[in-house]
């Protein structure tokens, strides 16, 4: 008779708690399957560390036991599945932390195993039960109130007193860390060159929105109203992340650039110049982050004749959107996200609009993304299902990176077959259409380019009716009134919006810090493939993102509203843990490659 499923992973769970706190390599490792991966956010590694076959398995455990010393494996939650394919939800204990893990079993053997650190053991959050009081219950002359308190406080840190870290970039990534760092009681100052928090969103393109559903883009600890709209506009995401600095009581640094940041290996230390409002302040903190994006600088390609051009021309960072573009020819260089948008905002504004479409693209409807990729993890139906949003983050992360091509092509496969009519349409458009290089489709593109990609809200129908116009080839050069492409066509315009993306985040280090630092971090985000245009080692983490990168002490965080809330959680522990001194020996440092 076949054991239920939980019975299968309580048996599981058991005889791998009996392994690991025995030292029984063998013992452990006969438990997992002949292919088998196993993907670890801090708790055995101090990293973000995918194990793949048991030799890397026996290697990491070899390396780590000792120190890690894993116990009190338990379902959290009855187990599901049928047959021999389970599923669970686990807790268990190490000497410096408590985790939540997910297992995945076939014929018994795991085939995936994601573990997670949640919290340290003595620096827990004060939360729930034990949350601060707020107030002592004793009358005494000269009590200071909480606003008072609270404004001496800021007035010291950066000045009288020094962070423990610093985050360059105050946007959803840098604000969702620091909402996490002061939870644990490190002192962090966020530094934003913007007037306002939530700016990055205010001052984009006026018809911008999500392309993603509400129910992907929480941040930490504070989520949307359940009123909240399904695809948010830009203004009322900056207002929200305005308020979320203050509720999360933030030290956030706005109208603040930063000019130069130099490690002081004597004092161990880093060295941040910045200008506040106007005024030099030095910082020294002893971990430096930066959160600028997923990107680096606007990419701006150098085309012949761009000086000449006599109309107006600037990249999609800078299209203000709106206005009145009356009888005006506009030409969009680009056919990804923000391409498609500026398009149908400048083709609602009365311009003659054509796109370049220089390379395939793949397009996914926002209705069948949401429904066929998210909707068993991020939406009203995952939620009435008891998908919280902890767990659907879990269950993201549970496929390591490489099989999760083959859980994506089935789901792009039925949305090809589903929306066979519309991508007929595009094509006798002319539009040039991709599923990814496998047929993996649009988060697979994202983790791999970060680009390539446009979730469909309405702008490919302007191309399939022809109210966009289309061209495809590449850009010879320009004149003073026109793009002329490879082929000779020449596209008269009195706008040029360069759509073009953006250069590697790793600009950033090689300005701020130093191009030596830069290569020593190698490339950011990516994470390898044997494909000509991803070339490069196999990574099966994204590249320097959340974790220890080759430089001490300086770390990258970024990613969309789903990725920055997910793993800033890794990242504010490690930061924790280094403050308060513990041992952390970080087990699978990534190589430095690609550098920029």
């Amino acid at each position: 008779m076949t054991a239920s499923p939980t019975a299968a992973a309580e048996a599981w769970l058991a005889e791998f708690d009996r392994a690991l706190q025995a030292r029984d390599l063998d013992g452990a490792l006969a438990l997992f399957g002949e292919e088998c991966y196993w993907r670890d956010f801090v708790s055995f590694t101090w990293n973000l560390k995918t194990l793949e076959g048991r030799d890397e398995i026996r290697s990491m455990l070899a390396g780590r036991l000792e120190d890690v010393k894993p116990s009190g494996w338990h379902l959290t939650e009855d187990a599901s599945g049928d047959g021999d394919a389970v599923q669970a939800w686990a807790g268990f204990e190490t000497g410096a932390a408590r985790g939540w893990a997910h297992l995945r079993l076939r014929d018994g053997k795991c085939w995936t195993l994601l573990t997670t650190m949640q919290e340290l053991k003595g620096f827990e959050e004060k939360k729930g039960p034990n949350r601060e009081q707020g107030v002592a219950h004793e009358i005494t002359r000269g009590r200071r109130s909480w606003l008072e308190l609270k404004q001496e406080a800021e007035a010291r840190l950066g000045y009288e007193e020094q962070p423990y870290c610093v985050i360059i970039g105050g946007g959803q990534g840098g604000i969702g860390l620091a909402a996490r760092l002061r939870r644990l009681g490190v002192p962090t100052i966020v530094v934003e060159k913007n007037a306002r928090p939530g700016d990055s969103w205010r001052n984009r393109y006026k018809s911008l929105h999500l392309h993603d559903p509400v129910w992907y883009d929480h941040l930490p600890y504070l989520k949307f109203p359940d009123d909240w709209p399904v695809f948010a506009a830009k203004d009322k995401i900056g207002d929200w992340l305005e308020q979320y600095t203050r509720i999360m009581e933030l030290n956030y640094w706005s109208g603040t650039e930063c000019t130069k940041a130099s490690f002081d290996e004597a004092a161990g230390e880093w060295v941040v110049d910045v200008v506040r409002n106007g005024e030099p302040v030095t910082l020294r903190p002893r971990q430096l982050v930066f959160a600028l994006g997923v990107s680096g600088y606007p990419n701006i390609p150098a085309f012949d004749g761009a000086a000449s051009f006599l109309g107006q021309q600037h990249h999609s960072s800078r299209h203000p959107g709106g206005g009145d573009w009356t009888g005006k020819k506009a030409v969009v260089i680009g056919s990804n996200n923000s391409a498609h948008d500026i398009c149908a905002d400048l083709w609602e504004h009365g311009a003659e609009v054509t796109m370049v479409q220089r390379s395939s693209t793949h397009i996914a409807r926002s209705e069948s993304l949401m429904d066929l990729a998210l909707g068993d993890l991020y939406s009203e139906r995952a939620l009435a299902s008891g998908v919280t949003t902890e767990k659907a983050d879990m269950l993201f992360a549970s496929l390591p990176y490489r099989i999760l091509p083959e859980a994506q092509i089935p789901v792009y496969r039925k949305m090809a077959e589903q929306d066979a009519e519309f991508y007929a349409q595009l094509k006798a458009a002319g539009f040039e259409l991709d599923f990814g290089a496998d047929g993996s489709g649009l988060f697979l593109k994202y983790l791999r380019r970060g680009s390539g990609y446009y979730i469909d809200v309405g702008a490919s129908q302007l191309i399939i009716d022809g109210r966009v116009k289309l061209a495809r080839g590449e850009v010879e050069k320009i004149t003073g009134s026109a793009v002329v492409l490879e082929d000779g066509t020449e596209l008269e315009a009195d706008l040029i919006v360069y759509a073009t993306g953006y250069g590697s985040m790793n600009s950033w280090l090689a300005d701020l810090v130093s191009p030596e630092v830069a290569d020593r971090v190698g490339k950011c985000w990516g994470y390898g493939s044997d494909t000509p245009k991803d070339p490069g080692p196999w990574e099966g983490e994204l590249r320097n993102m959340w974790k220890p990168t080759n430089v001490e002490n300086l770390w990258i965080h970024g990613g969309n509203l789903h990725q920055s809330r997910h793993y800033s959680l890794y990242l504010a522990l490690q930061l924790k843990a280094r403050m308060e001194g513990l041992d952390t020996p970080v087990y699978g440092l990534q190589p430095s490659h690609h550098p920029r």
